[in-house]
């Protein structure tokens, strides 16, 4: 059955009627916008019994703690202010008035567009709460970034988040996929990408973080989700800021097993060209979910977990891994570079290479996407180290040396091989080289 998607004042208003919910909105960094939506909507002295905004560092400090990161824009923030404010409702709000009460944290912490538009507008949403009066909490906490070109609508975007999440958790708890789906409810496409979502609780037992966060790039909510060494969902800027960053690209369901020996000597290459220190690299390993997807008209619960197991079994090796639906390299090169890392290696198979310089593969306008392409790829500081394959036709190792290229694009195949922006993969053992 279709879900209702109910308009956000209707939302809002629904909860301030409810006289079981009643709580905290504690906000920084974008107004109190998500506060205002339940005031505007109505019999908010039902749902509210605080709103506050502590903008000053030295409030805030004083009242949750100092951040040793120094970034108040973090899920540690977050994290502290919702535990701070579930504390003061269950310690003060006491007696037979509170008794039918359900109570709930919600905060957020966020950088909307600065006034040179030079920033990078996200922030961290978060609500602590119970489902039944005195019972122990839930929490589902999210990452976002604000897309739209101007501060006052990225203000609007988040109060609408907001509803969205406290209705999501009162109303569509038990059910995570319609939870996930009504984040976005009344907002337009192309304004809030959510690229990490975590539940914790009793309600949440069950939950997989790895699929609920894989469902996420199902919906096109986010583009990738980044998982650590021990399967948990991490946000990207949080594991790759300033990091040497080196990422082997494989399929899901691709016929061969992924080629760990070359990726092996890739990272040594790129350590020893990029003059990167040990202690400073990040290995992550690809799964590329778009080839499933294409096959797709949605995904379910079997789908997702075969992509789940998938990236717990590539986590396991000792690697991050991401999952995506980034189809061409440079598309993956965009996606880092908003995480600023310090540089970037791709190893992909050559192969690849020789579809990307054979026009034939493109429209008549080759040429301009050729070089809207490698703009992309090469302009933050974007290495390409290209595995060989045997080409079982000829019985021949294929390389970037005798690699076929369209003749529009030798010269410019030419420069980036010489000036070392694709490289080969160096004293491979020919043992590991596989056929295609």
């Amino acid at each position: 059955m279709p879900r209702e998607i109910l308009e956000n004042k209707r939302k809002a208003l629904k909860i301030n009627l409810d006289e079981s919910i009643y709580g905290t909105f504690a906000e920084i960094g974008a107004g109190q916008e998500v506060a205002r939506n339940f005031f505007t909507a109505g019999a908010a002295s039902g749902t509210i019994a605080k709103t506050m905004s502590a903008y000053d560092m030295v409030f805030s400090n004083s009242i949750y703690g100092a951040e040793e990161s120094g970034r108040y824009v973090s899920e540690s923030r977050l994290d502290k202010m919702i535990q701070h404010e579930f504390e003061l409702l269950s310690e003060r709000l006491t007696g037979p008035k509170y008794e039918g009460k359900t109570f709930f944290a919600f905060a957020d912490t966020v950088t909307t567009l600065n006034f040179n538009k030079t920033n990078d507008p996200h922030g961290w949403l978060g609500i602590r709460f119970q489902l039944t009066p005195g019972g122990e909490p839930n929490d589902i906490v999210f990452h976002v970034r604000l897309l739209d070109s101007d501060s006052s609508l990225q203000q609007n975007v988040l109060g609408i988040l907001g509803v969205n999440l406290v209705y999501a958790a009162y109303f569509y708890h038990d059910n995570i996929q319609h939870m996930i789906e009504s984040l976005v409810d009344n907002l337009t496409v192309g304004s809030v990408e959510i690229d990490l979502i975590s539940l914790s609780g009793p309600q949440f037992k069950n939950a997989n973080d790895r699929l609920v966060n894989l469902y996420l790039i199902a919906k096109g909510f986010s583009g990738a989700a980044i998982f650590d060494q021990t399967g948990q969902a991490r946000q990207s800027k949080d594991v790759l800021y300033k990091k040497d960053v080196m990422i082997l690209r494989t399929k899901f369901g691709q016929k061969s097993k992924p080629n760990f020996d070359l990726f092996n000597k890739a990272v040594e290459q790129f350590k020893r060209t990029q003059n990167v220190d040990d202690k400073n690299i990040i290995v992550m390993i690809e799964v590329l979910m778009n080839n499933f997807l294409d096959d797709q008209s949605e995904l379910g619960n079997e789908e997702l977990e075969k992509f789940a197991k998938r990236a717990e079994e590539l986590c396991a090796t000792g690697n991050y891994v991401i999952v995506s639906d980034f189809t061409r390299n440079h598309k993956l090169a965009q996606y880092l570079s908003r995480c600023n890392p310090h540089s970037v290696g791709i190893s992909t198979n050559i192969a690849n290479l020789k579809n990307i310089f054979n026009s034939k593969n493109y429209s008549e306008n080759y040429t301009d996407e050729l070089l809207a392409y490698i703009s992309d790829l090469f302009s933050k500081n974007v290495k390409l180290y290209a595995y060989p394959y045997l080409d079982k036709d000829n019985n021949q190792i294929i390389t970037t040396r005798n690699m076929p290229v369209s003749n529009e694009a030798k010269h410019l195949f030419e420069f980036l091989i010489q000036n070392s922006y694709i490289m080969d993969i160096d004293e491979y053992d020919t043992k590991f080289v596989k056929t295609i």
